[in-house]
């Protein structure tokens, strides 16, 4: 298979997950995915609106499309005459090293399927995880994760974590404007300290990219260190209760339990004293993520006030303790359906023992498992 051929099998089967697993996402997270996927066909940048008439129009057609291929399976990948299961990566990716370009593939959020191809940018190791920056993408589909762990390799893929920082910086939450404001402040862009310089914004923004790249490194050096809450039992739960308060309550507990290890994401920030970091990490978090670390939100607070970083290592082994508490029920539940009890019954329990202490509304039910 020639070059352009590959490259046109991989984007074929990104338009075929798209088309399979769309509805994944909320009508509002869809249209926003769709906008940043329409730039990046057409050469945009992140700051760059398209005209809406025109964007629109294009979603019609994606829609469309995706209704002719969403039955279809995923195409085999062609090697040198060998037909290869596009999910097997050591053979693809050996075809393609001469040229400096990465393949990717794997499963997401609800068992997404994701594929890519990008340019490799760096080869480097970090607390002895190696891992790859990847640059410029010739094939994505619609969910595009940024960083990711995969076989004991970390992937932080540049173009999509443009997108995620743009859309975060102007979206920003009202609880979380103060975090995201500190942030900023670092790169002087906050105008007497309210209004910020959207111009200058855009005129370091790679640079401010590229500066906070060891947030997400140091997330998946905090899972490669992990193991209590693995992603065998993340992939059991995810398969009994996809798309449901268990899964994400099951994906912000892995994350949180990644960002708190002592090799993870927030130990790196306060050893390095990275304001801008913390206040990044900190406007990230929400949903559900936000409501099982409310002891970081306090930190960062005071932290804004006093500067002590002793605050937020204090707040991390809190919130990871009580995530740990978290994690041993999910990898009970996990174990439990290993054991073949229906699980029916197991969320039932689940949903009383697990998520009704958190707060998480659960519906009524009369009869419960123990």
């Amino acid at each position: 298979m020639s070059e352009s051929s590959l490259l046109k099998t991989i984007k074929h089967n990104c338009d075929i997950s798209d088309a399979r697993d769309n509805g994944i996402y909320s009508i509002c997270t869809l249209v926003l995915k769709l906008r940043n996927h329409y730039k990046w066909e057409h050469g945009l940048e992140p700051w760059e609106e398209p005209d809406s008439p025109v964007l629109l129009d294009w979603i019609a057609a994606k829609e469309e499309y995706w209704e002719t291929i969403h039955a279809e399976p995923f195409s085999p990948i062609s090697i040198n005459g060998e037909t290869v299961d596009p999910f097997l990566l050591p053979i693809i990716n050996k075809h393609l090293s001469v040229d400096n370009q990465l393949y990717g593939a794997g499963y997401g959020r609800s068992m997404k399927a994701v594929f890519f191809m990008a340019e490799i940018l760096e080869d480097r190791q970090v607390e002895g995880c190696p891992t790859m920056i990847l640059g410029k993408e010739s094939a994505r589909e619609l969910s595009s994760p940024f960083a990711m762990l995969q076989d004991g390799v970390i992937y932080i893929r540049k173009e999509p974590m443009r997108f995620f920082f743009w859309d975060q910086i102007q979206e920003i939450n009202p609880s979380s404007r103060i975090a995201m404001q500190q942030a900023l402040a670092e790169y002087g862009l906050m105008k007497d300290g309210c209004s910020l310089e959207r111009k200058k914004l855009i005129a370091i923004f790679d640079h401010i990219v590229a500066e906070e790249l060891e947030i997400f490194i140091y997330h998946e050096v905090g899972e490669s260190q992990e193991n209590l809450l693995d992603s065998n039992v993340l992939k059991k739960i995810i398969a009994a209760y996809p798309a449901s308060a268990l899964e994400l309550l099951a994906r912000a507990v892995k994350d949180i339990l990644a960002d708190t290890h002592p090799k993870g994401l927030l130990s790196h920030i306060v050893t390095k004293e990275k304001t801008s970091s913390l206040g990044f990490y900190l406007s990230f978090l929400d949903g559900m993520r936000k409501l099982l670390c409310p002891e970081l939100n306090e930190a960062g607070k005071d932290f804004w006030h006093n500067g002590d970083w002793s605050l937020l290592q204090t707040a991390r082994r809190q919130c990871r303790g009580k995530n740990e508490a978290i994690a041993l029920k999910l990898k009970g539940l996990s174990q439990r359906l290993d054991q073949g009890e229906p699980p029916e019954k197991l969320r039932i329990w689940a949903e009383k023992n697990v998520l009704a202490p958190l707060g998480l509304q659960v519906p009524d039910r009369e009869e419960g498992a123990t």
